[in-house]
């Protein structure tokens, strides 16, 4: 199992993950009714796990989250494949990763602060 300099920068990466991955949703939502148009997803868990399980330090900063295309959801009559419900499900569950990730680094902050007596 590989190593990474610092547990801040799993977190860091995982808000930019969740970030990228809002903005898609986003973009998935505004183009509901679009016609042709295939929904994005991010992919960015996967990534992570093979690059914690290869030998050898870690560097989170080229572990970046990539947009791709699922295709794997019906398509509508138009060639449009957005399910407004499955997007909104997927948005709720993405602003609860990113808060989690944000109480974490909260909490690691405040453990360095703590830890070098600045409170």
């Amino acid at each position: 199992m590989s190593k990474t300099s610092s547990i801040v920068d799993l977190i860091e990466a995982g808000i930019r993950a969740e970030s990228l991955r809002q903005r898609a949703i986003a973009n998935n939502i505004a183009n509901l009714e679009t016609p042709g148009y295939r929904r994005i997803d991010v992919k960015f868990e996967e990534l992570l796990a093979k690059a914690l399980a290869s030998p050898g330090v870690v560097d989170m900063s080229e572990v970046e989250p990539q947009i791709h295309q699922p295709k794997q959801t019906p398509i509508k009559s138009n060639g449009n494949d957005v399910n407004l419900e499955g997007e909104v499900g997927q948005m709720v569950k993405n602003t609860l990763r990113y808060k989690a990730y944000i109480r974490l680094l909260n909490k690691k902050y405040n453990q360095i602060e703590l830890a070098i007596g600045v409170k």
